[in-house]
């Protein structure tokens, strides 16, 4: 597996990380005892360039550095809708915003490509109508990629450019939505396929 010209086998975590490469999870995986702003904050450690004396001495680089971090921070919060709750602590927001501080924790890192493992799960329709507009945001703004993997067709239809489907771990389908949305295979594999009777129920 590459990404660009480099490999990524044998690969520590974080250095996938410092090539611009990140990622959320299916089952929120915050600090929960951190603030919202201190979670994002973390996120950006790949990106920090303090020597080790700036921090032990304190030096004018470490205040300009940590200022500097503060606001990028504050802006990421902004960006997802949640600057007015930067120092709630994790585990006392409620879900939606979670999984939406997830994401903020994610784009400090700076990545090129993010990944993200059905991230409108548990969600209300609200509030993933809204996490969908927020990612159309990033691609149009940022010029993010990302590699989506999610069951909420809705979700895949609408912010996806391609599309790829896989029926228990075989690919069935790939390309635009509304050609794969319209694919036999497709429509088969997750509607079912209507049986000779007049009350053949949907094969899941």
């Amino acid at each position: 597996m590459t990404f660009g010209d480099r490999s990524l086998l044998g690969l520590r975590p974080d250095q996938i990380t410092a090539l611009g490469i990140c990622r959320t999870f299916q089952n929120i995986r915050l600090f929960a005892n951190m603030t919202a702003i201190e979670n994002v904050l973390v996120g950006m450690n790949s990106r920090i360039s303090l020597r080790l004396w700036d921090v032990l001495a304190r030096s004018p680089g470490f205040h300009r550095t940590e200022s500097e971090l503060a606001a990028r921070a504050v802006r990421l919060l902004d960006r997802v809708g949640l600057q007015a709750r930067a120092n709630v602590v994790a585990h006392n927001l409620p879900y939606g915003d979670r999984r939406r501080l997830e994401l903020a924790r994610a784009l400090a890192s700076e990545p090129a490509l993010l990944l993200l493992d059905e991230p409108t799960a548990g969600m209300t329709q609200g509030e993933a109508s809204a996490l969908m507009h927020l990612l159309r945001g990033l691609v149009a703004d940022l010029g993010l990629a990302i590699i989506l993997i999610e069951h909420n067709m809705r979700v895949v239809m609408e912010v996806s450019d391609r599309v790829t489907v896989l029926d228990h771990g075989e690919k069935i389908a790939e390309g635009p939505p509304r050609e794969v949305q319209a694919d036999a295979r497709v429509i088969e594999a997750y509607l079912g396929k209507r049986g000779p009777g007049p009350r053949s129920r949907p094969r899941a």
